[in-house]
Order: C-alpha cells, then structure tokens, then sequence
C-alpha cells in the first residue's frame, strides 16, 4: 500500500508528464489536494510531503481540520456549494471559493470578509456541459456575473471553475475543458484580469492540463477511496 507522500509524487508526475506535450512549465499548473471527508492525520501527512493547498466541501467539517491543523502552514480552499447560512463561516476562515455561481453569494462573502485579513480569492463556477444535477452559473451568463463580482469589494476574482459530468475518452474530456477555457478567454478579453482556470480531478488532471487547466483538484489518486462523510 502506497503512503500519501508517494501518491502525492505520484500525481506531481503526471502533471508533469501533461504539461510536456501542451509546450507547458509544469510550474504553471497547481495542485489542490481535495481532502474532504479525510481526517487531520492525512492531511498533516499530505503537509509534511510538501502540499500546502487543500480544498474542503463541508464548511464545518473543514473548521473542525483548521482548528487541529492552525500550527501548519494550509491554505484553505472552500469548492463545495455554499449555503447562505455559511457564507460567514467561509468569508471568515477560507483563503480561496472555487464555488460561486451568484451574485448574492458573492455579495455575502464580500460583505462578511474580515477587513484585517487578504481579499478573498474567487473563482467562478460555471455549469459547462449544463449537466442537470450540477451547480453553476450557465456559460452564457458568466460575463454578467463575472463583472459584477469584479467589483465588490474584499474580493478577488482569479477565473472559473468547472465539475463536468464524466467524460467517455481523453478527447471528448479535452472538448469540455477547452470549452471553459474559450470562455476564460472571453472573460479576459472583455478587460477582467483573470489567470486561474480550476479544471480537472484524479481521472481527468492529464486532459484538463492539455486544455489549459491551472489547478487540479485532485482527492482519490492522493488520499485514496473517500471514507465515510464523518460530518
């Protein structure tokens, strides 16, 4: 059975590995370690083979981890949905939101940041493949949301994220992920100055990197089979 260490080196390479073929640095792309439903141990483990980003889907389950963890150095991406009850909790404790996909979240989460602590980094979630059962704000509606969350304040809008459903093979996985990635162009070329495009997981980080993904989500390859949601 492998340890975290080596499965974290394990999905290093294959970012690296991705990028070759793209004519990409292997520095461009970021990895975010999902860490839901993982205990502090694995995460403290994660830490000490050098991953530092770890992103949380359960606001409270993430709290419980920050106060075990506050003596490493984490930082704390939220990238599940965000109900209107935890917008606080989440201004208040997280570094980054993957998950915005309206405005009256963002406006919350502008609202409720600490005025002591950084802008509160954002990406906005785009429904891309328009799958049913997936949030988001629909492609055609991102600009609209994009400029109006630009402009509030102790917020910080880096680009789009995306969750598409289940691709069949590399190439159609790639046709989705590029399709993210023309709408961030869009979005920069109406003047929004974005660099953080958060496409990609375990099964589809190589396909993801080849469309232009700057950050995989990555949570199985490196903590392995979720267990059971303890919170």
């Amino acid at each position: 059975m492998t340890t975290i260490g080596e499965n974290l080196e394990s999905v290093r390479k294959r970012i690296h590995a991705a990028c070759l073929p793209a004519g990409r640095e292997p520095t461009a792309v970021r990895l975010l370690a999902v860490s839901k439903a993982q205990g502090a141990d694995a995460l403290a483990q994660a830490v000490g083979a050098g991953q530092t980003a770890f992103g949380e889907n359960y606001i409270q389950e993430a709290l419980s981890k920050m106060a075990l963890l506050q003596h490493l150095p984490i930082e704390w991406h939220c990238i599940g949905p965000i109900q209107s009850n935890k917008t606080r909790l989440v201004a208040e404790n997280f570094a980054w939101v993957h998950s915005v996909d309206r405005l009256k979240t963002a406006q919350r989460l502008s609202e409720q940041r600490p005025a002591h602590l950084p802008d509160l980094q954002v990406c906005l979630q785009v429904n891309i493949d328009g799958g049913t059962s997936k949030a988001g704000v629909a492609p055609q509606d991102a600009l609209m949301l994009a400029q109006q969350v630009a402009a509030l304040p102790r917020l910080a809008l880096r680009g789009l994220m995306t969750i598409p459903e289940p691709a069949e093979d590399f190439a159609q996985a790639c046709a989705v992920h590029e399709r993210t990635r023309v709408l961030f162009d869009v979005l920069c070329a109406s003047g929004l100055r974005l660099d953080t495009l958060s496409m990609g997981m375990s099964e589809d980080l190589e396909a993801a990197v080849q469309s232009g993904s700057t950050l995989v989500r990555v949570g199985s390859a490196i903590f392995g089979a979720r267990p059971g949601r303890s919170q």
